[in-house]
């Protein structure tokens, strides 16, 4: 029993005791804190959860857009290319018919131009006719049958002019 007279022991057993008291609330404090940050924990993985399945939809939502969108890009540039097509043709057309149309006009004047030197061939052809008629009439008619040849002129003139 001499233990009991000794101040290690008495300290040891007041250590103990102090321990045992403090033990049920410190282990409340300590449980309750890390019942706490499991709690917060939790809570911060199930909002990390959410986020993350959020994002996920976000993306899927995206990549269907960008599906869609290039599906219409598609749609685009294959109504772009038909386009440029049709008026591809339609600039063809229409330079073939104005090069029918210039073709045309050229080929009418070259019928105007081929026309009018017709008659001036004519012309010219109608005024050597009438010079060389006046050489051999000259050379041919006397006096008295010129002057017979102008009054009968003279006479069918009325007659012409009615």
């Amino acid at each position: 029993m001499h233990l009991l007279h000794e101040a290690e022991f008495w300290f040891t057993i007041a250590v103990v005791v102090f321990v045992a008291i403090m033990w049920r609330p410190a282990k409340r404090f300590v449980i309750g804190g890390l019942d706490a940050r499991a709690a917060r924990i939790r809570d911060e993985l199930e909002t990390a959860s959410n986020l993350r399945d959020e994002a996920e939809r976000m993306l899927a939502q995206l990549r269907d857009r960008e599906r869609e969108t290039a599906a219409e890009a598609e749609q685009i540039v294959a109504h772009a290319k038909a386009e440029a097509e049709r008026i591809a043709g339609e600039a063809a057309r229409a330079l073939e018919e104005a090069l029918h149309r210039r073709q045309q006009l050229a080929e009418e004047r070259i019928a105007q131009e081929e026309a009018r030197a017709v008659a001036e061939i004519r012309a010219v052809t109608v005024d050597i006719a009438i010079a060389a008629a006046r050489q051999v009439i000259a050379a041919q008619l006397d006096e008295q049958r010129g002057a017979a040849l102008i009054d009968r002129a003279i006479a069918e003139l009325p007659n012409l002019l009615h």
